[in-house]
């Protein structure tokens, strides 16, 4: 590995262990193996820049990792509302396992309001998460735009929403099979 990719590994743990705004350029470059903190400069611009670039980096993975445990949870004769209690339980375990990466996504929340830049590139990434969020649950194709936008948006914030139940109170954060049940009864 280079210099780069060594920052963004370093910057990966950091972020996941401290979170991003305890991170310092110093934490960065210990962990990724003594790299100089003027390389943060060089190759990112900022400390920021670099936490949002691996953050970015992190969710992208994980995004990878969600759409093959949904493949595998799919039940080919199963109905709708099956496949999405069977969908929301995978990813109730996934937020579960990967408490660091949300975690620093929440952290970072917090900072977009004070930086534009940050607020600018989780705007784009957003929107990269809505149209995936609806072709992994619905299968909508992302050149549909005005579909998967309204769809990924709704699936958008119950991620998020259900991510901070589970970041907060874990014990009491809804199952699968409670989504599925209070759809089936807004839905009636």
């Amino acid at each position: 590995m280079g210099n780069r990719e060594d920052l963004l590994a370093g910057a990966r743990r950091c972020l996941f262990e401290k979170g991003y705004t305890r991170t310092t350029v110093r934490d960065i470059s210990n962990a990724a193996g003594g790299v100089s903190m003027a390389a943060i400069g060089y190759h990112f611009g900022s400390k920021e820049a670099l936490l949002n670039a691996a953050l970015a980096e992190a969710n992208r993975e994980w995004g990878d990792e969600l759409e093959r445990t949904l493949s595998a949870a799919a039940e080919p004769n199963s109905t709708a509302l099956q496949r999405f209690e069977a969908n929301w339980t995978a990813v109730l375990d996934s937020i579960a396992d990967h408490r660091g990466l949300w975690s620093a996504t929440f952290d970072i929340l917090a900072q977009a309001g004070q930086d534009e830049a940050t607020r600018e590139q989780l705007a784009a990434g957003l929107d990269e998460a809505r149209r995936g969020l609806a072709r992994l649950f619905e299968g909508i194709d992302e050149s549909d735009t005005a579909s998967g936008r309204a769809i990924g948006s709704f699936y958008q914030a119950l991620l998020t929403g259900l991510a901070a139940q589970v970041l907060i109170d874990p014990d009491h954060a809804p199952s699968g099979k409670e989504l599925a049940e209070a759809l089936r009864r807004i839905t009636g």
